[in-house]
């Protein structure tokens, strides 16, 4: 079938366009079979978020991330070994594909109780759109970073579930962007503390002979999947 509002080629089953990130559930007056050249001169809408106060809980959020760590820790911590391992081979290039795949063991680990080590190579299925992510992400926020810490910060906490809706959206890394920033800008203040306690917590780990980060890195993609869960709920089927 084609997007209604963009006219892009999607699987039938598929529920948000890959293109523009609107639902297609819920299209247009005209019908949905209608030719692509209809709206190829129309510009994309914004993404489609699903309705919620968009509130911050930071401690639920963590605590729940906590649960899951400790209930798999020592899948967890192999995890991000070999999360480490490959990023450091093939340095950034592979980041964003292996960020994908960590949220999504995460996931997993939500949806259905069961982790494995392979989950996080499904990110690979996403290539392209993560890598592209992580290079517009990392850039802007060193451009934040750079005039001062809180911009930077800032904008670490708009884009901190793109990777998400990369993945159980199906999105390209443009409409994930968006749609993480329309999630985030109902609490700019509440998500950018929340992205600042992770950063910290990673960087206590960090200074603990680089061995607590196997534990508080785990806690980082776990977190923000069970913010992602409250927030948005799941959607892939994989």
């Amino acid at each position: 079938m084609n997007c209604p509002y963009c006219g892009v080629d999607l699987h039938p089953e598929v529920k948000f366009c890959s293109n523009c990130g609107r639902s297609v559930q819920t299209g247009p007056e005209s019908s949905p079979d209608s030719s692509a050249s209809q709206f190829s001169s129309q510009v994309p809408p914004p993404p489609n978020i699903p309705n919620g106060s968009g509130k911050a809980e930071i401690g639920r959020w963590i605590n729940t991330g906590w649960e899951m760590v400790t209930g798999d820790f020592w899948l967890f911590v192999l995890m991000a070994l070999v999360f480490f391992i490959l990023n450091s081979a093939v340095p950034f290039i592979l980041q964003g594909p292996l960020m994908v795949g960590f949220h999504f063991a995460c996931m997993r680990k939500i949806a259905s109780g069961r982790l494995d080590v392979a989950d996080l190579f499904k990110g690979f299925n996403f290539f392209v759109p993560a890598l592209l992510a992580m290079v517009v992400i990392s850039a802007f926020t060193f451009l934040g970073f750079l005039f001062c810490i809180i911009p930077g910060l800032v904008l670490a906490a708009m884009y901190q579930f793109t990777y998400l809706f990369i993945f159980d959206k199906k999105m390209e890394f443009w409409p994930a962007m968006q749609a993480s920033h329309e999630l985030v800008k109902k609490d700019y203040f509440g998500f950018t503390l929340f992205i600042f306690v992770l950063g910290l917590l990673a960087f206590s780990g960090a200074l603990l002979c680089l061995v607590g980060i196997l534990i508080t890195f785990p806690l980082y993609f776990a977190s923000l999947t069970a913010a992602y869960k409250d927030l948005v709920g799941f959607e892939s089927s994989e």
